[in-house]
């Protein structure tokens, strides 16, 4: 929707939150966003709004960002499990070296 609106826009940065939460929850039973609210037990009782609803979604899918965000150490540790391969923020690999 963004490049329909806003043509040749590239964001700054991805972070890919099931990506994320694949990394910091391997083992979970799954990945959709009630399953991971449920897993990291976040309280969205003060969440005004419904479930489904795209105001609701976005605050909770935001919750749980900053959630398996508060699991990563440094920026970079995270951006390694959250960044896809090709994409914006993506780390790239360190340059060798050279005499020149």
């Amino acid at each position: 929707m963004l490049l329909r609106h806003l043509p040749g826009w590239q964001p700054a940065g991805v972070l890919d939150t099931l990506r994320l939460a694949r990394a910091t929850y391997p083992k979970a039973s799954g990945y959709g966003l009630d399953a991971l609210i449920e897993l990291a037990g976040i309280d969205l009782a003060a969440v005004p709004g419904q479930r489904h609803r795209a105001a609701f979604d976005a605050r909770a899918a935001a919750l749980l960002l900053l959630h398996l965000a508060e699991r990563y150490a440094t920026w970079g540790t995270l951006i390694a499990a959250a960044v896809p391969p090709r994409m914006p923020g993506h780390p790239l690999p360190q340059e060798q070296p050279t005499l020149w």
